[in-house]
């Protein structure tokens, strides 16, 4: 069988140029036996995207194709895979694409903590090799960073559980949600609504909780039970000390007071970021934390073994993600990301026509 040996993809060529994506050929890394060929059918747009593409998080090697929410079909499976995929399988490719695999860590359902991970777009692997992500034609992944799709699930709607909804999800189900646990989500945005798709799923009594009420309607539709709204008055006073857990999905820590949001922690709860604000983070002190004897952690995307899980969960729950679709395509990209950029989504886009794209 004859294999393609470039791939094509709508790379951001700098920072100054990120809502003007090119249409670009490139040679992927040398396909390895433990390595999965994918033909893509779908890319969900990831804030991260534009963090990357914008300089936001610091230097970017452009020209890059971005997207980590990816769905697309196997064509083909190296010599030494192992997982079971095959030609034709239905797959999901999120953040991650390379761990060792032989560390601690990695051994432990923690390769996304591995020290020699890479990521699926951005990275430098061995030969110099510049990952590229979803926005193209083809991807290529080690095995075990590909996930096999539930038939139950939607690809427009599954693309971006393979990030957002993996992030949301992972310090959810390390921490504890569960019925009878008091579960907030903070920032309703593209984690944030799957934040309390997912702390529902898992049973918890979900609040959300945001600036101002703009979003309440929204957050009730998606199940929450309660909505909090920070920009009123006193607004913590009568909820200190009642929440088990509170995940904090926010893109931004500008007038964010922090001590108001852990006085909501019952005692030994836990206060877990997943949002990544651009600037200088938060600052705290040890004693507004000890009152309560609060937990003040963070969390990264999702193992392996946690997807899986997420994704027959979300099959199993019939859970319906909020997401709007764009045509793949120079135009397309660009208008993605802008809005993205602009939060003008409700609450992720998912690129699709890969096949008009790239026929």
């Amino acid at each position: 069988m004859v294999y393609p040996d470039t791939f094509e993809g709508f790379a951001v060529q700098s920072a100054e140029t990120w809502t003007q994506p090119k249409r670009t050929e490139y040679k992927p890394r040398p396909f390895e036996e433990t390595d999965i060929d994918i033909k893509v059918i779908a890319c969900g747009v990831c804030g991260s995207d534009v963090h990357t593409v914008t300089g936001g998080w610091g230097s970017c090697p452009y020209p890059l194709v971005v997207g980590h929410e990816i769905v697309g079909h196997v064509v083909r499976v190296g010599s030494k895979a192992t997982t079971g995929l095959k030609v034709g399988d239905r797959v999901g490719v999120g953040a991650q694409a390379f761990a060792c695999l032989q560390c601690n860590q990695c051994k432990n359902d923690n390769e996304i903590y591995c020290k020699h991970q890479l990521d699926t777009y951005g990275a430098t692997f061995p030969g110099g090799f510049i990952s590229q992500g979803g926005y193209a034609s083809h991807v290529r992944v080690h095995e075990y960073f590909v996930f096999p799709i539930p038939d139950a699930l939607e690809t427009k709607l599954v693309a971006p559980m393979l990030c957002a909804g993996a992030t949301a999800f992972s310090p959810l189900y390390r921490n504890g949600a569960a019925p009878g646990k008091k579960v907030g989500i903070v920032g309703i945005g593209g984690i944030g609504h799957f934040g309390i798709l997912f702390a529902k799923a898992l049973g918890a009594e979900v609040w959300a909780i945001s600036r101002s009420n703009a979003k309440k309607e929204d957050a009730l539709k998606l199940g929450a039970d309660g909505y909090i709204a920070t920009q009123e008055e006193d607004w913590a006073a009568p909820h200190a000390m009642t929440f088990d857990l509170i995940v904090n999905c926010a893109n931004s820590s500008k007038n964010f007071n922090l001590d108001d949001y852990l006085s909501l922690l019952d005692v030994n709860g836990k206060f877990i970021n997943v949002g990544l604000p651009e600037g200088d983070g938060f600052q705290i002190h040890p004693f507004k934390m000890m009152g309560n004897a609060a937990v003040f952690g963070f969390s990264h995307i999702a193992s392996r073994k946690e997807i899986l899980y997420m994704l027959n969960l979300a099959a199993e729950k019939g859970l319906q993600p909020w997401v709007e679709t764009v045509p793949v395509g120079e135009e397309g990209c660009g208008t993605a990301l802008k809005r993205c950029h602009d939060n003008d989504v409700k609450y992720r886009f998912t690129l699709v026509d890969y096949e008009k794209a790239f026929n």
